[in-house]
């Protein structure tokens, strides 16, 4: 609202050179935005390939790593085991069940 009242006050010379100056602004400051977008997109190509790399690399090591060994299996499997023989029912301290 206030550019309408300032573009009411000014004589067509006025505007006319204020849109010249404008015009001239934006012309000079082109191959620094042309910069600017370039450094910008490199940076992003940049991220990409860091992305991929550290992708390929946590896969290459879980595939390295393996999953555990017959050994190993069987000793789980054996905790496990031994594990739930030891839960059977749970009992209140002080307190028996009749049995009717």
């Amino acid at each position: 609202m206030e550019n309408q009242q300032l573009e009411e006050q000014m004589t067509a010379e006025e505007l006319a050179q204020k849109k010249e100056e404008m015009l001239s602004f934006y012309t000079e400051s082109l191959p620094y935005l042309e910069a600017q977008y370039k450094y910008e997109e490199l940076l992003m190509k940049l991220d990409e390939v860091r992305f991929k790399r550290t992708s390929i690399q946590m896969q290459f090591a879980m595939m390295m790593q393996g999953g555990p060994s017959e050994e190993e299996l069987e000793e789980l499997e054996k905790q496990a085991a031994g594990s739930n023989m030891d839960i059977d029912e749970p009992k209140a301290p002080g307190r028996k069940l009749k049995k009717s």
